[in-house]
């Protein structure tokens, strides 16, 4: 996906090597691509609403995708948290069509289709860090945020202790240690936290080379939040202002990034124009 920037965690390489002695690498590259897909379609969301996600990190157990997404509106929000669950189960359905109408096809693909079904379930638990678990955050947050907080961290671990049981269940047949180390994440998630950063285009560069600019006219009564779709890093953003077919005036990038740096998110567009 373009703009997103790529890291490589070490450990990563590692379960790679290991997946290759092992036998599972196909199984391994299933599960990464899958992944990979599930951040980027977050991160597509994430776009339309004007919010970047471009930190894309392979880890040994999938992937995270991190960058900004504060201040979003609660609908938004649970736009980008379902986006990634949705491709994967769009993928496996595509797969299960494919089955369908080439039957022949099933032996090359059905690793990634499994793959993709599980990972669809999977961030269905309503545990942290995955998906599920930050949508019960945000439907529980009506009622307060460190409230909010200490339920989602109380189901986390208790989701957690139930892998870990289900680990010494295998144990005295064939231990699963995927369920070992889920729990482990599970655990650490319960306590973790997210860094966000602010949007915010570095133009210097851009405007020595020259950048276009779009102008977007916009109905004044609209909220700074639902203008963000428009702010791309390419352009340079100029919102002209109407009320009632009547031109109030226009708002350059630079007084509507301060807007946002304000934390005007719900207010009215035209309450942002410089006073006379």
């Amino acid at each position: 996906m373009p703009g997103v920037k790529l890291r490589i965690h070490p450990l990563f390489l590692a379960a790679g090597l290991f997946s290759v002695f092992t036998g599972d690498l196909m199984l391994f590259l299933a599960a990464t691509v899958a992944a990979v897909e599930h951040e980027c379609a977050h991160a597509f969301v994430a776009r339309r609403y004007g919010f970047i996600l471009d930190k894309l990190v392979l880890m040994p157990y999938g992937a995270v995708i991190a960058g900004d997404l504060s201040g979003i509106g609660k609908k938004q929000e649970l736009a980008v948290l379902a986006a990634g669950p949705l491709a994967n189960a769009c993928t496996a359905l595509f797969f299960a069509a494919l089955w369908w109408l080439w039957p022949e096809t099933y032996a090359y693909t059905d690793t990634a289709a499994y793959v993709s079904a599980a990972l669809f379930l999977v961030n269905l638990l309503p545990a942290y860090p995955l998906d599920g678990g930050r949508i019960l955050h945000l439907a529980l947050s009506r009622f307060g945020e460190a409230r909010a907080r200490l339920v989602c961290r109380v189901v986390t671990l208790l989701t957690a202790a139930g892998a870990a049981g289900y680990f010494v269940w295998t144990c005295f047949s064939d231990p699963a240690w995927s369920a070992l180390v889920f729990a482990v994440l599970l655990a650490a998630g319960a306590f973790g936290g997210a860094q966000y950063r602010r949007l915010a285009f570095a133009r210097g560069r851009r405007f020595t080379r020259g950048v276009e600019e779009r102008r977007v006219v916009i109905d004044a009564s609209r909220t700074v939040q639902d203008a963000l779709r428009y702010l791309t890093e390419e352009k340079y953003l100029v919102l002209v202002l109407y009320a009632a077919g009547e031109y109030l005036g226009e708002l350059t990038e630079e007084e509507y990034l301060a807007a946002l740096s304000a934390g005007k998110y719900g207010e009215p567009l035209a309450e942002c124009l410089p006073k006379l």
